[in-house]
This record gives C-alpha cells, structure tokens and sequence, in this order.
C-alpha cells in the first residue's frame, strides 16, 4: 500500500468513526498526544481531552459527513499532512433538528509504529455565516 493509500484509508476510517459517533474508534487512530483543534472551542490537547470533546460532540450532535481529499503529502518518512473538504449534515439531539454541515480540514499525520495516527487535526466551516 502506497502512503497515499494509507492516508486515505486513515481519513476513510476517521469520516467512519464519525458517522457512528464511535469514541473508541475516534481515539484508536490519534496518536497519544494528539491535538484537536475544532472551530468555536479551545484545543483539547492529550487523549483526555480529546477523548472528552468527541464524547461531548457524540452526545450532542449525530454527524453524517463525507470527506474529499484534496490533498495528502508526505513530507517525510514519519511525518505528512491532509488537507480534506467534508459535507453532509449533523442532526441536533436535543432539537431533533438537521442542518447541512460543511467543513475545511488540515490534518497532521505521525506514523507511529508504522500506521499513520492524526497528530494535529484543525477543523473550520465552510458554510455562510449563521445570523
């Protein structure tokens, strides 16, 4: 496997996690001090914590999200990044409410033991200001 298809497959693997809201999952493929950076909210930095920010967007939305790649470099043996677009929609528990949902992604990925984890992964909408 190239590390262009390992990259995707990571990136195919995460938009899944997602979709299932599937915490565990999540945390199998950031490495252990990794770092998530959402739009609105501080960083979580450490499994801690960003386990905690999954668990608390899984309780509160239901995201059905697709990724496209638009770019995936390696920049090194152990070090390479992403940079992916995602559509689709989150669903408001509370709310029951749905709404589109439209993201641009840069992921930082470490090859830890010889399987590509997200180091760093900074997330920002794409979507028109909300008045």
């Amino acid at each position: 496997m190239s590390e262009t298809e390992a990259i995707t497959s990571l990136l195919e693997r995460y938009a899944m996690a997602l979709n299932n809201s599937d915490t565990d999952a999540v945390m199998h493929l950031y490495t252990a001090d990794g770092v998530f950076m959402p739009q609105h909210f501080p960083s979580s930095v450490g499994a801690a914590e960003v386990r905690k920010a999954y668990e608390n967007i899984f309780q509160t939305i239901q995201l059905t999200v697709k990724f496209h790649i638009e770019e995936a470099q390696s920049v090194s043996p152990e070090w390479a990044f992403a940079r992916t677009n995602s559509a689709g929609t989150v669903l408001g528990h509370a709310t029951k409410e749905s709404s589109a949902e439209a993201n641009q992604e840069l992921f930082v990925l470490h090859k830890v033991e010889g399987e590509w984890k997200i180091a760093r992964y900074c997330l920002s909408t794409t979507n028109p200001p909300r008045v």
